[in-house]
């Protein structure tokens, strides 16, 4: 098990297709958002443990869709995903400089 302290925007990769961010929180309370596919079923424990399911087959947690989110939590969803993008598009042009049309691809 891996153990690590995130600070607010910080994110985890988990794979090609699962990126975590933490959004902050307050006493025993940690914010996350988890963009992954939609195949993939997410569940907290204690959602679980509530309705006496264990995770695997035939205990599917289905998703909700983008419209069940809040107006709110669209908004601060879109601003994080932009702000990653800009900063990935920053760093791909910061190791391209300096570089020829063939060292880039």
């Amino acid at each position: 098990m891996l153990k690590l302290t995130l600070k607010a925007g910080e994110y985890l990769l988990i794979g090609d297709g699962i990126k975590v961010v933490y959004t902050g929180g307050s006493g025993n309370n940690g914010h996350l958002l988890v963009d992954a596919p939609k195949s993939m079923n997410i569940a907290r424990s204690g959602a679980l443990e509530k309705y006496g399911m264990a995770p695997g087959p035939g205990n599917e947690v289905r998703h909700y869709k983008d419209r069940d989110l809040s107006p709110q939590a669209q908004e601060k969803i879109k601003a994080i995903l932009m702000e990653d993008r800009k900063r990935a598009r920053k760093a791909e042009r910061e190791s391209n400089a300096g570089k020829s049309f063939t060292e880039r691809f």
